[in-house]
């Protein structure tokens, strides 16, 4: 397995955070469906803009009827190794909202901030609890939207791929070396006081 202690954080911050990373090689370890609704239920505590909770999950495990449509969302890219995964997740955002004291529905402006945030919630539970995800951008957004008949209101955010972490050399060749928990950008790149300064 890749050793993360590498990876090392510039200001004191809980270990989980550095632990965690997005691997695409996995064991052929099912997961379990209660394991797998305990990362909703993480995700489920996000905030959100007027507490609207405009995440939606939906997911196909390996083995179950409708994984072989849930792989077929993906791009072949990530068909090639995400089939190996253990379950495959839509990540969905209502994009409208009913304000409190309201009954009309309006533009949610930051219903894919606020699915971020229940991803990233997902996916720090589901790390905690010794699993791994790997969120794509590659899939098949009108074929998605088609096949779990999507309105227009809804918006298709991510797929993502969980599995418990295996071993490299499972993956095709051109992956294996790109194995490796990933570095991040220094703080100086991404924070600044007072100003916009990037």
């Amino acid at each position: 397995m890749p050793d993360t202690t590498a990876r090392q954080a510039d200001h004191p911050i809980d270990p989980q955070f550095v632990a965690r990373w997005s691997p695409r090689a996995y064991t052929d370890e099912t997961l379990p469906e209660a394991t797998l609704l305990s990362f909703f239920e993480a995700a489920r505590w996000a905030p959100s803009a007027y507490n609207a909770q405009p995440w939606r999950f939906v997911y196909a495990r390996r083995g179950t009827p409708h994984w072989e449509q849930f792989v077929g969302f993906l791009n072949e890219f990530n068909q090639s190794w995400a089939k190996h995964a253990a379950a495959i997740v839509i990540v969905i955002s209502k994009s409208t909202l009913t304000p409190p004291g309201s009954d009309q529905e309006v533009p949610a402006p930051t219903h894919a901030f606020d699915a971020g945030a229940a991803w990233g919630y997902l996916a720090l539970q589901a790390s905690l609890s010794g699993w791994a995800t790997h969120a794509m951008a590659g899939i098949e957004h009108d074929k998605i939207r088609n096949e779990l008949d999507l309105s227009p209101k809804y918006k298709i955010e991510a797929a993502v791929a969980i599995g418990r972490p295996g071993d490299p050399a499972t993956l095709p060749e051109g992956l294996r070396a790109r194995e490796v928990p990933s570095p991040r950008e220094p703080l100086s790149k991404i924070a600044a006081e007072g100003r916009f300064a990037f």
